[in-house]
């Protein structure tokens, strides 16, 4: 799977990235397959190949939440923003967490109470008279 993303470039306070495409698990200061622009965080400036993008998001590469606020940003592409912030997907996750345990506890303390409704409505059968009905 390819993916379209930032490396990062430039020295320790001045930092730059290139917009490359390579696969998705590979190292991006290694070997890439193309480079398709650069950005500078410090100035906003992007300078990409909007062909060049489109052409790969066409042969099914996926991109990386930034990548894809910035060209959403500057009109490179049709589409909405994505929430690129990790502690939002990790709070999403744990709300996730807690929601799945919350699930499994009530799950086991609803078992006894299942268990004793069942227990007194087998007594409630048992204890109630049977009354015949007298035909008139």
């Amino acid at each position: 799977m390819l993916a379209i993303k930032l490396a990062k470039t430039g020295k320790t306070n001045k930092k730059m990235f290139r917009v490359i495409i390579s696969e998705k698990g590979r190292d991006p200061y290694g070997d890439v397959l193309e480079i398709l622009g650069s950005y500078n965080p410090h100035s906003k400036d992007l300078a990409v190949k909007a062909d060049r993008i489109k052409y790969w998001l066409s042969k099914g590469a996926q991109m990386t939440d930034t990548i894809n606020n910035l060209l959403v940003e500057k009109k490179i592409i049709d589409g909405a923003k994505t929430s690129a912030s990790k502690a939002k997907k990790t709070s999403e996750k744990r709300l996730g967490q807690l929601k799945a345990k919350a699930e499994k506890k009530s799950a086991r303390e609803a078992a006894p109470v299942v268990e004793e409704v069942a227990k007194v409505e087998e007594e409630v059968v048992a204890e109630a008279p049977t009354e015949e009905v007298k035909a008139e």
